[in-house]
């Protein structure tokens, strides 16, 4: 009984002392409860940093025309990718159809591209802007749908969906005018990096101006995010605003350029050239409003045959000119005093030995004044006279006159030509040759610069073909013209002036002569080089003016390898006059008509 007892007793202890075990563990588990309740209460918790970054590529600039059309600009494009594994089979004809509708790219071409492999595939390199903003509202649409379905990595085991993916990917040059101001617009070629796109200027103001027209900086915001996954703007937030390249506006407007060109079009095939190029000038101004070639080409698209095309021969190609730079002669002589317009001089009926070098002239003269070598053309004649200039005089004289320098700022890659230097300027042989426009070679900027002298009192004028930058706030830089050089007298200018204007009423560019208009000019025929020896294929020019009561214009054409005539006459002067035409129609100039 009392064993019973002791054994009970026993029982009850331990019961007792593991419920006492229990509690004093329950307490202990609740005071360390407590404590890490009052820890993390206590304790400053640093909450993960939730956070969103916009990104946007800052663009190209624009080139504009004087009447504001816009000539070159770029604009976006993104890539359009998709996991086809994602894709729920049976909603594939679902996702193409409504792909297909927001991308305007065929159903059918879409197919071809989404079963090309197994994964990541690109549907499109090249969506424009506006369709990737209604395809990134499709994405939404196509996970409503579920259109997409979820897979498990295989590596992590979790759960994961990938839908339509639209990315920027960069960006494309865009002419909206095709050939319109080719080559002098250039063209720019792709570089990728860091998988974007960019342009790069290669040829034209594309190249000169590379540094302007590039993105400046790039659109950024990073920010704490809400609940909508949108960036709070505050203290903590990082933005810069997007800075794109300056648009560039030019001194040439659309509506006299693309007359010009489609009469240089018609000109080349009625004359068989092959190119025609003309320049005019506003003397006013200094501003150039037109620049043109019949050979052009498509920026986007240009093809083995274009490749002669590719340089702005207006300062790219330099050749032999001929008899326009006879008043040029003429007025170095002139200005010195050496001369007078009424001199006469022995043309020796057409035929004149110099050395072994044996001169001819087209019209057959005994005698004939000085200012007649001009209008007449006299190869004898300004031979004879050109050697009143001592080597250096005539050779610093081509210089003044701007030849073999630069002609404008605002193109690149120029040929500047060459000159005899003034050793062999101080022979006869070559100073009669360079009289009349052989052994040295010029552009027709250099020319269109030259003849600027005579329609602006002696003073040489710099063409400008840009006329002033905008930035990205819209604020305006002017490129301000280059300060007239003063050439010869104004005395000096003004009878050359008159030569030249009696050279259209009475000589070789009759056929440039315009009822009511001031008209001037030379005309030019000089044989090509080939392999240093001259062959039976010629240049033509005619640089001149064209001026009424309140506007003057310097305007030159060059004609490469005529085949319908080897005289200026009959190609270089017809084009300059429908030139002089389109000008009128296009209220350039006015015609006074006196009754």
């Amino acid at each position: 009984m009392q064993e019973n007892q002791f054994n009970n007793q026993t029982e009850i202890h331990d019961k007792n002392s593991k419920i006492v075990a229990i509690f004093m563990l329950l307490v202990v588990i609740f005071i360390i409860f407590l404590f890490a309740m009052l820890f993390s209460v206590v304790k400053p918790r640093e909450l993960p940093s939730i956070t969103a970054k916009y990104t946007s590529k800052a663009q190209r600039g624009n080139i504009v025309s004087a009447d504001g059309y816009t000539l070159a600009t770029s604009k976006k494009l993104y890539k359009m990718v998709v996991d086809n594994r994602f894709i729920d089979p049976q909603k594939e004809e679902l996702f193409l159809s409504l792909v297909s509708i927001y991308s305007k790219i065929p159903v059918e071409e879409l197919r071809t591209r989404l079963h090309r492999r197994r994964g990541n595939v690109v549907l499109s390199y090249s969506v424009a802007q506006k369709e990737a903003k209604y395809l990134k509202r499709l994405t939404y649409e196509l996970q409503r749908l579920h259109v997409f379905k979820r897979l498990k990595d295989p590596k992590t085991g979790m759960l994961l969906l990938h839908g339509l993916s639209i990315r920027e990917s960069g960006e494309t040059r865009l002419y909206p005018y095709g050939k319109l101001l080719t080559p002098i617009i250039g063209y720019p070629h792709k570089i990728e990096s860091h998988n974007y796109t960019t342009i790069e200027g290669i040829k034209g103001l594309e190249k000169k101006f590379n540094e302007e027209l590039s993105a400046q900086q790039d659109a950024k915001k990073i920010g704490p995010r809400d609940a909508n996954g949108y960036i709070i703007l505050n203290s903590k937030s990082d933005t810069k605003r997007q800075i794109n390249g300056v648009d560039i506006h030019l001194t040439i407007p659309v509506s006299l350029q693309f007359k010009i060109e489609h009469m240089l079009d018609e000109m080349k095939q009625y004359i068989g050239a092959k190119e025609i190029m003309i320049a005019i000038m506003d003397i006013k101004t200094s501003n150039i409003l037109a620049l043109a070639s019949s050979n052009r080409y498509l920026p986007k698209h240009i093809r083995r045959s274009d490749y002669p095309s590719l340089r702005s021969g207006m300062t790219e190609y330099s050749f032999e000119p001929g008899s326009v730079i006879k008043p040029i002669t003429f007025s170095l002589l002139l200005d010195k005093g050496l001369i007078n317009p009424y001199d006469l001089v022995n043309a020796h009926n057409g035929r004149y030995r110099i050395g072994r070098k044996v001169i001819t002239d087209e019209h057959r003269f005994d005698w004939i004044s000085a200012e007649n070598i001009i209008v007449y053309s006299s190869n004898i004649g300004i031979a004879q006279l050109a050697q009143k200039l001592s080597g250096y005089e005539f050779y610093q004289g081509l210089l003044d006159f701007g030849f073999a320098q630069k002609s404008t700022p605002d193109l690149i890659y120029e040929r500047r030509g060459s000159i005899p230097d003034q050793t062999r300027l101080n022979n006869e042989l070559y100073k009669a040759t360079t009289s009349y426009g052989y052994g040295l070679r010029v552009n027709l900027m250099q020319l269109l610069r030259a003849y600027s002298v005579f329609n602006n009192n002696g003073a040489m004028l710099t063409p400008r073909i840009v006329d002033y930058f905008v930035d990205g706030k819209g604020k305006k830089e002017y490129i301000p013209p280059q300060e007239p050089i003063q050439v010869i007298k104004p005395s000096t200018a003004q009878r050359v002036k008159k030569i030249l204007i009696k050279t259209v009423l009475k000589g070789t560019g009759k056929k440039a002569i315009t009822p009511g208009l001031e008209i001037g000019g030379k005309t030019g025929t000089a044989h090509k080089v080939e392999k240093g020896k001259y062959v039976s294929k010629y240049n033509t020019t005619f640089m001149g003016f064209a001026n009424d009561a309140k506007h003057r214009y310097t305007i030159g054409v060059v004609v490469i390898e005529p085949t319908i005539s080897q005289f200026a006459s009959k190609t270089a002067v017809p084009t300059f006059k429908k030139a002089v035409e389109i000008m009128i129609e296009e209220g350039y100039l006015h015609p006074q008509i006196i009754k």
